[in-house]
């Protein structure tokens, strides 16, 4: 009798076994992936708030300095750099009121938009952010962020 060895069976995954682990994986990935993505929204959201919160303190030293806020002219440029436009600031620090020279973006990479007086805040300044959308209105993430309570009305 020859030296036969006995046949075994392959061993592997077949395809459709190496679909069904690729299609859970894929399922899987897409609601982590979702869930995810709304956190980095949020984040934004929170950060868009901030900024504008420090904005807005930037601009009371600005105002305790030169006695009134930038007019809606002059924008928030006016706390980087001395305003040629009436009125021109009275006491402006060396090196402006911000750090690095220069008004930040908001989180989607949109400048903040600044009205003084403002339609909101009648006696100081409106501040705010279009949202993710870049434009008026917007729900969610793309709804606008303000330095006034969502529930104000411009009067």
């Amino acid at each position: 009798m020859p030296n036969q060895r006995a046949r075994r069976p392959a061993r592997g995954f077949t395809l459709i076994e190496i679909m069904a682990v690729v299609l859970i994986i894929g399922l899987l990935s897409s609601i982590v992936g979702f869930a995810v993505f709304q956190q980095v929204d949020k984040g934004r959201v929170t950060a868009a708030q901030t900024q504008i919160a420090s904005l807005e303190n930037v601009l009371e030293l600005y105002r305790m300095d030169n006695a009134r806020f930038p007019t809606t002219e002059q924008g928030l440029l006016a706390l980087v750099e001395p305003s040629a436009t009436s009125p021109e600031p009275r006491n402006f620090p060396e090196g402006g009121y911000l750090k690095g020279g220069r008004v930040p973006l908001d989180p989607w990479g949109n400048p903040y938009q600044y009205e003084s007086p403002g339609q909101h805040n009648r006696q100081s300044f409106d501040l705010w952010s279009w949202g993710a959308d870049g434009s008026v209105g917007g729900e969610g993430v793309e709804a606008d962020l303000g330095n006034w309570s969502p529930d104000d009305e411009p009067v």
